[in-house]
C-alpha cells in the first residue's frame, strides 16, 4: 500500500488503548539516511477555542502505529505518547 502525505492528512488518528481522538496528521518525520518514516506529527488540541494557542503536538513513533485504515490511523497507546514542543 502506498500513500502520499496528502492522503495521510485526511486520516484521523485514534489511540486504541483509551479511544481518544488525537486529531489529524499534519506532518511526517523522515530519517534522511534510510528514507524511512520515523514518526507522524499530530497538532495538539486548541486551548479555549484557540485563543490561548494549542497544546504541544503529538509525535507518534512509526513503530507505535498499529493500523493504517482507509479513513483512520490506529495508534497502540501502550507506550506514552510523546509530546513535541
Amino acid at each position: 500500500m502506498e500513500l502520499s502525505l496528502q492522503e495521510l492528512r485526511y486520516r484521523e488518528v485514534i489511540n486504541t488503548r483509551t479511544g481518544e481522538r488525537l486529531g489529524y496528521v499534519s506532518d511526517v518525520l523522515l530519517d534522511t539516511a534510510t528514507g524511512r518514516i520515523v514518526a507522524l506529527l499530530v497538532p495538539g488540541k486548541p486551548r479555549l477555542l484557540g485563543i490561548f494557542g494549542r497544546e504541544d503536538d503529538y509525535m507518534l513513533p512509526w513503530t507505535g502505529i498499529s493500523r493504517l485504515g482507509e479513513d483512520i490511523i490506529l495508534v497502540d497507546g501502550s507506550e506514552p505518547l510523546k509530546r513535541r514542543l
